[in-house]
């Protein structure tokens, strides 16, 4: 009882610093069949401008013109709909990214196969298709840009002189792509603020990469990151099957270098940022199980978050997940210098302590460095998942994915089809300036495997040592001297909390990662 209380005691100084957002509001919106959302960002109004794709011609879509059309939805502050927006022609749209412009105005990137209604001038396939519309949702100009072969736009950013930066995947060599390495090659497209053309550059080798994010960095270049499965062109390295590919840019589009990252198996970059400090953080999937740049895996697929230098060396990377499934998908740096992963999980252990069934959003906190500070996962009991986070102004988060259940934390929503897009906003995370009275324990080495040793800077011979995990449950106590070890090779991975007393009452305390 006495380990109980002081954990507890910790617990919640330690949440007073740095507690897990709550649920502000959040919203469904769609129709009878599939509708998903793929990005979202606040407005200068203090709304939500959201992108995705619909097959539903009723519930909240009208006008869908034949297969997946982009949806956009403009949103007030909590949640209304004050426009809608269905784009596309009588095949396939699908619509991946959307910002607003200087003008007030937004653009949507994704991708097409029609080449009518709201759609001309296809190449042939799957183009990439870029729509300008104005502040009230009306269409200004569309570009289907592409060749005969398959062209996707996945990222885009409008740039510093008032043009736009499209980072996607091309498989054609005709059209406007002017080379192509083999298979489908990164295929970046600076246009101007019409739309036009100013450059286009295919990067890749003879395998499939695709580039998933871009963004213009301080320098006036651009961060490109997606996957590779080359080894040949303009790929130096390859650990197996697919690797995060980082790509730097100069303003003109030119190489100025690459990183593969990753392990044996697959891995998947899904988003990039440019820090505060001049590095980058990319987060996305692994499915390599400790091997070549991936340490930590917990087992199927990891969310994978690599800290970058400014050079694109690794500064630190942590895999994040439990014995299931996780996809990484977003990420952003909050105002504390730490980041907020997002994606979604199939697990119920390791770093992942709640699941409200089946697959479900899930939220992590990071420090600085990379430790989790807190973790949360959104959802029902059917399946959820997690797209796209952004910063909002009140230090909160905007999220979105979609939805299919109605219960747990979505009791009370309506569902209108098989899956919704889903809306979630988030309060700022709770800071206090208090301080924990408790004193850091020193825990080398950690992360550990199989043992790791526990010292606090005192004279005192006997700790009383109790292992707990992040729900405050205690796994184990033992008694242990001063810089003795303890035998961790039974627990599960993941992260725990250790706190060691002394014989006269003062307590110490300290994270561990189990490998």
């Amino acid at each position: 009882m006495q380990y109980k209380f002081i954990f507890l005691f910790w617990s919640l100084q330690m949440a007073s610093l740095s507690a897990q957002p709550t649920i502000e509001w959040q919203k469904t919106y769609g129709g009878s069949y599939f509708d998903q959302a793929y990005s979202i960002e606040q407005t200068t109004d203090g709304g939500y401008i959201v992108a995705g794709s619909t097959a539903s011609t009723d519930g909240n879509v009208f006008g869908n013109h034949g297969g997946y059309d982009f949806w956009v939805l403009k949103l007030s502050t909590v949640g209304t709909i004050q426009w809608k927006k269905v784009l596309g022609g009588s095949n396939n749209e699908r619509a991946q990214s959307i910002h607003q412009t200087s003008d007030g105005g937004y653009i949507v990137a994704g991708s097409t196969m029609s080449n009518n209604f709201d759609v001309s001038g296809n190449h042939g396939d799957f183009d990439a298709w870029i729509v300008k519309l104005s502040s009230s949702g009306a269409l200004e100009w569309q570009r289907a840009l592409g060749g005969s072969a398959e062209d996707d736009a996945f990222s885009f950013q409008q740039t510093d002189d008032g043009g736009y930066i499209i980072a996607g995947s091309s498989s054609s060599i005709d059209g406007d792509v002017s080379s192509n390495q083999g298979d489908q090659d990164f295929w970046i497209i600076k246009l101007n603020n019409t739309g036009m053309i100013e450059w286009q550059k295919s990067l890749g080798g003879s395998n499939q990469d695709i580039a998933y994010s871009i963004k213009q960095t301080s320098d006036g270049g651009y961060i490109v990151a997606g996957q590779t499965a080359s080894y040949d062109g303009d790929i130096s390295w390859m650990n197996g099957n697919f690797d995060y590919w980082v790509v730097k840019l100069t303003n003109e589009g030119d190489l100025e270098w690459e990183k593969t990252l990753g392990g044996v198996n697959g891995d998947i970059a899904s988003e990039i940022q440019q820090t505060r400090d001049g590095g980058y953080i990319v987060v996305g999937f692994s499915g390599s199980y400790n091997s070549g740049d991936v340490t930590g895996h917990h087992g199927m697929l990891d969310y994978w978050v690599v800290k970058l230098y400014g050079n694109g060396e690794i500064q630190w990377q942590k895999a994040l997940g439990g014995s299931d499934t996780e996809w990484g998908r977003g990420i952003v740096e909050k105002n504390d210098g730490g980041y907020v992963v997002f994606g979604g999980t199939d697990s119920i252990d390791g770093d992942v302590l709640d699941n409200d069934g089946g697959a479900d959003s899930w939220l992590v906190g990071l420090s600085e460095t990379g430790e989790i500070t807190w973790q949360k996962s959104i959802g029902g009991t059917k399946a959820e998942h997690g797209f796209a986070i952004n910063n909002t102004s009140d230090n909160g988060f905007i999220l979105a994915g979609y939805a299919w259940s109605n219960d747990g934390d979505l009791t009370g929503q309506t569902i209108h089809g098989y899956n919704d897009f889903w809306i979630v906003k988030l309060s700022p995370e709770t800071i206090s300036s208090t301080q924990s009275p408790l004193t850091p324990l020193s825990i080398f080495p950690n992360p550990a495997q199989t043992t790791t040793t526990l010292q606090i800077p005192a004279p005192e011979s006997t700790l009383h040592v109790s292992i707990n995990d992040l729900l405050g449950r205690t796994l184990s106590q033992r008694t242990i001297t001063n810089g003795g070890q303890i035998d961790i090779a039974a627990l599960p991975t993941g992260l725990y909390l250790l706190s060691a007393t002394t014989e006269a009452g003062q307590v110490y305390v300290g994270k561990l990662r189990k490998e």
